[in-house]
């Protein structure tokens, strides 16, 4: 791979991560935080693929240009012995214009000839200076074509976000212990965060929940009952270290399929459960209305 395809290679690739950033299919990779960084590593990688493109464009139009050797210079001198002088133009003995006599085979002349083999070229091969002396040219290693992978990922294939199967195997995130929670804003129904319900719901009882209704969105997945539960996951940097955060569902049953996006409108319910998986607490929710909606432009908590 030359370096110019390198360079090509990289503008691609720097293109594909400022397009996903711009596009906002970044969110299914990373946190909404990491925006600006993701940007900036595109815009540096397409500036130092342009350069190196103008770099190596610039050096060919300014290259002297050599004229080829002749095949008759690239041939070697060969020694027989008895050798007729009329022969190659007197290359191969005593012939004209070279007054010496002709030696054995492989034995060096006295009148500045080259013994067999003794062509120009590294490793004393007849080549142009690119092969080893074993008779084959350099390559550069083909595993270098695999920088094309991720491109072609960025560009052609946009993944799902994190849904039932990821949350159904990883226990549930606890919820952020606090000695007090701020009340709810104003608003009826008030939206809350899955993870913030479920710590008011586990450790402050509900009581900055009692007598409100409350809103909550996330994706159904099955609880270990096979019962629908409404989860959402939560990132510390990337999708890599994603974990779920589960609330269950009681009242008004819900029929949508897993991985469905709902909104669900209900009050606090006292039932705490426990998660199978990592045995966390797990608070419920006491639903009174839902719907199915599209998956919001920020999938992760």
């Amino acid at each position: 791979m030359s370096r110019m395809t390198q360079a090509v290679i990289m503008l691609l690739f720097g293109g594909a991560i400022i397009k996903a950033t711009v596009t906002d299919v970044f969110l299914r990779y990373v946190k909404e935080g990491l925006r600006p960084f993701l940007l900036l590593a595109g815009i540096v990688l397409v500036a130092a693929a342009v350069m190196t493109i103008w770099y190596d464009l610039r050096a060919l139009r300014t290259a002297p240009k050599t004229k080829a050797p002749s095949r008759r210079s690239q041939r070697p001198n060969v020694t027989v012995p008895g050798g007729d002088p009329t022969r190659d133009g007197g290359t191969n003995g005593g012939g004209p214009g070279h007054g010496g006599e002709p030696g054995p085979v492989g034995e060096p002349r006295h009148d500045g000839e080259q013994e067999i083999g003794g062509g120009s070229g590294r490793g004393g091969g007849f080549g142009d200076g690119h092969d080893d002396g074993h008779g084959h040219a350099h390559h550069e290693p083909r595993v270098g074509w695999l920088l094309l992978l991720p491109v072609l990922g960025l560009l052609l294939i946009s993944p799902p976000a994190l849904g039932s199967f990821a949350a159904g195997q990883a226990g549930s995130v606890g919820p952020a212990a606090a000695s007090d929670y701020p009340p709810l804003p104003a608003g009826d129904p008030v939206e809350v965060s899955l993870l913030d319900y479920a710590s008011r719901a586990v450790f402050d009882g509900g009581k900055s929940l009692a007598g409100r209704n409350v809103k909550l969105t996330g994706f159904i997945t099955p609880g270990p009952d096979g019962k629908p539960m409404l989860a959402r996951m939560v990132l510390t940097c990337c999708a890599a270290d994603g974990r779920p955060i589960k609330i269950g569902l009681t009242g008004a049953p819900i029929d949508a399929p897993a991985d469905a996006w709902v909104q669900v409108i209900g009050v606090y319910s006292t039932q705490i459960g426990t998660d199978p998986v990592n045995q966390a607490q797990v608070a419920f929710f006491d639903v009174h209305s839902w719907q199915e909606i599209e998956e919001p432009k920020q999938p992760y908590a």
